[in-house]
């Protein structure tokens, strides 16, 4: 199935320099908004900011509790496997985080017979996805994009939570970049960074519809979220909150958001397999 119907890499291009104006905007523009939960710019305002951020106060806002008392058992998910290649990539302080952008062809993931190109990563801490209450260190988002027929894009990411143990080896092949990136709107080259060092494949995740985590919040995201949790370093939390303590003293994660009728989607590969009646 991977490697036909691919859309010709012009479009691909196109489709990523939008997504790109509209999620990852320069570091001046988010300093229009902050973390402070207090603050007349925080999450509880953000769609009241701008026009443009109405979303923010839309009904199927992210990022969510995982509560297994909302969660159901979707057999037919299938396994999510990613078809990533080596590519040449940037690092760029945006001042409320740090992105990891790929400046070409990637590769994808495949969900519901669409092909979604990757296009950056970046970290958010603590978590911004809670699993039953509990919130961890960190928060990995791989963004994919899908060009569409009528010019639109649709959007998948990929959320992958860490807690406190030993380093995480994508981290640790980055960590001298992120140590002297510039504190300003300047992409930094880091040569070619092979995708399917961070993620491969998935047997178990979570599924459901929300929206990016940050203005403009844009809804109709589909979200997948790993159930294995992986392990970080405190040194290297620390040196992602260092890289934008001039901006955002403790944290850039978004607080849970109401699930309202949404279904979260489950999906383990042992128990569809159980299950009767599986096609």
């Amino acid at each position: 199935m991977h490697g036909q119907n691919h859309f010709p890499i012009s479009i691909l291009l196109i489709s990523i320099t939008i997504l790109l104006y509209s999620t990852s905007t320069s570091a001046l523009d988010e300093l229009e908004y902050s973390y402070n939960e207090e603050s007349a710019d925080g999450p509880k305002h953000w769609g009241d900011l701008k026009r443009e951020w109405a979303a923010c106060k839309g009904d199927m806002q992210s990022p969510i509790d995982l509560s297994n008392e909302r969660v159901t058992l979707i057999p037919n998910l299938g396994k999510l496997t990613s078809f990533y290649k080596p590519q040449n990539a940037t690092v760029l302080n945006r001042g409320h985080d740090v992105v990891v952008t790929w400046k070409g062809d990637a590769g994808s993931i495949n969900i519901n017979g669409n092909e979604y190109f990757l296009q950056q990563s970046h970290w958010h801490w603590p978590s911004e996805h809670t699993i039953n209450g509990k919130r961890y260190e960190l928060e990995l988002h791989m963004v994919h994009v899908s060009p569409q027929k009528d010019g639109t894009n649709k959007t998948a990411v990929v959320g992958i939570l860490y807690k406190y143990g030993l380093p995480d080896p994508f981290l640790s092949e980055l960590e001298k970049y992120i140590v002297e990136v510039p504190d300003e709107d300047e992409e930094t080259s880091i040569g070619v960074i092979d995708p399917s060092k961070i993620f491969k494949d998935s047997n178990m995740y979570y599924r459901y519809m929300g929206s990016l985590t940050t203005p403009p919040c844009t809804e109709g995201i589909i979200w997948t979220i790993n159930t294995k949790i992986r392990t970080v370093s405190k040194g290297q939390v620390m040196l992602l909150k260092n890289s934008v303590l001039k901006y955002y003293a403790k944290k850039n994660a978004r607080p849970v958001q109401i699930l309202n009728q949404r279904e979260i989607g489950f999906y383990d590969s042992i128990m569809a397999q159980n299950v009767p009646h599986y096609y």
